[in-house]
């Protein structure tokens, strides 16, 4: 049903990396999940009615929820289009961040308000009636679950939306909610012991875990993430296929939603080329990085000595003494300031956020091992922190 509508309703729908088909999808998405959401709340609720069960009809409650939480996914998408104005030049891309933030604080509540009407169905039972139609109600409802969490889950992983990702969070615990809430139905034919209310809280648990899941995958974008491996992987790939870079520092990724990213880096070009050639050339990678990745893109230039003997010894020799300290510490922007009494010799290394020597304790580390061999260099070091 989904495959059909998405080729009714937008066109190029397999090219996800285009803004407006990413848009299209969310909204789509949202929209047949507040139709499927309201006409499960109606039946769940006249099912729980009929069957006298607590869990069924909060379960119902939780599925009109899910439609508010629908129409939350929808304005997240549809605000979250919108184009860069003065006052919020970098775009509204976050809008679907704080979408799925809200729909995960829904989820909560919810799972807060069955744990509470659960446990009061175990201090004050009531016997549940089995009947043939809430029963299936509750195994189509169970089914259209299912495909509302397989639709969502691969739309939001084709469209990288935690939004989406959110939501079909939320259709997977409903499900295990109905399902949960047909067996204590069943159950209670047989037995006296207050299962409708056991089933309920046992559900509680899964809503809760769900929008604590939920909540998670969406404030971590919020805080700031570290890019994907590939991202990082693939800009650097791209920016060291021209033959002017010889390395690349300090990339930097900022996140302003999807679609919405902005890189900058530091390229090392050799020192001895025509500066205007080297520019030239930069602005050519900043074009090719902005259309591979769908991004803005600000490449610095540092010119380094690529013929000075006596500084490529130095540089292997300080690379040489970071790995060996800790193998993901690197080194970049090294240059040598001689002098009548001493060099210096002045870079950068990055150190991981969990490395357990501090900053002072490297630079004093790598500066005693460097005079070791080389008792006339100096070192000044910058420690930087790793952003990707």
């Amino acid at each position: 049903m989904f495959s059909l509508l998405k080729r009714i309703f937008i066109k190029d729908f397999s090219n996800y990396t285009d803004p407006k088909v990413r848009t299209a999808y969310g909204i789509l998405c949202a929209g047949f999940g507040i139709f499927l959401n309201v006409m499960l709340s109606v039946l769940k609720f006249l099912a729980g009615v009929m069957s006298k069960s607590v869990a069924l009809t909060a379960d119902a409650m939780n599925n009109l929820s899910d439609a508010a939480s629908s129409i939350v996914t929808l304005l997240g998408f549809k605000l979250g289009a919108k184009k860069a104005d003065k006052d919020h030049p970098f775009g509204h891309g976050r809008l679907e961040y704080v979408a799925g933030l809200i729909i995960a604080g829904i989820i909560l509540i919810m799972g807060f308000e069955l744990a509470l009407s659960s446990i009061k169905g175990i201090l004050n039972p009531e016997k549940t009636e089995f009947s043939f139609i809430p029963a299936v109600i509750m195994i189509a409802s169970i089914a259209v679950k299912f495909y509302m969490y397989f639709y969502n889950h691969r739309t939001s992983k084709l469209i990288s939306s935690p939004a989406l990702d959110a939501t079909a969070k939320d259709s997977l615990g409903d499900m295990i909610s109905t399902a949960v809430a047909f067996a204590s139905l069943v159950l209670g034919i047989w037995t006296d012991l207050p299962v409708d209310g056991i089933g309920g809280l046992i559900v509680s648990v899964f809503i809760l875990n769900a929008g604590r899941e939920a909540a998670q995958d969406t404030i971590d974008p919020l805080l700031g993430l570290p890019p994907e491996k590939e991202f990082v992987d693939g800009i650097e790939e791209t920016v060291l296929a021209h033959e002017i870079v010889v390395g690349i520092h300090d990339l930097i990724v900022h996140d302003y939603g999807p679609g919405r990213r902005i890189i900058s880096l530091h390229a090392e070009v050799p020192g001895n080329r025509n500066i205007f050639d080297i520019h030239d050339e930069i602005d050519v990678i900043e074009f090719e990085l902005a259309q591979k990745f769908n991004c803005w893109a600000t490449i610095h230039m540092d010119p380094i000595d690529t013929e000075n003997q006596r500084l490529k010894e130095l540089k292997a020799l300080v690379v040489e003494i970071c790995k060996s300290i800790d193998s993901r510490i690197s080194a970049h922007d090294i240059r040598m300031v001689p002098g009548t009494t001493h060099t210096n010799l002045i870079f950068d290394i990055v150190r991981p956020l969990d490395c357990t020597y501090s900053e002072e304790e490297l630079r004093s580390m790598i500066f005693e091992k460097v005079r070791e061999t080389q008792p006339d260099v100096l070192c000044v070091i910058t420690v930087d922190v790793p952003f990707v």
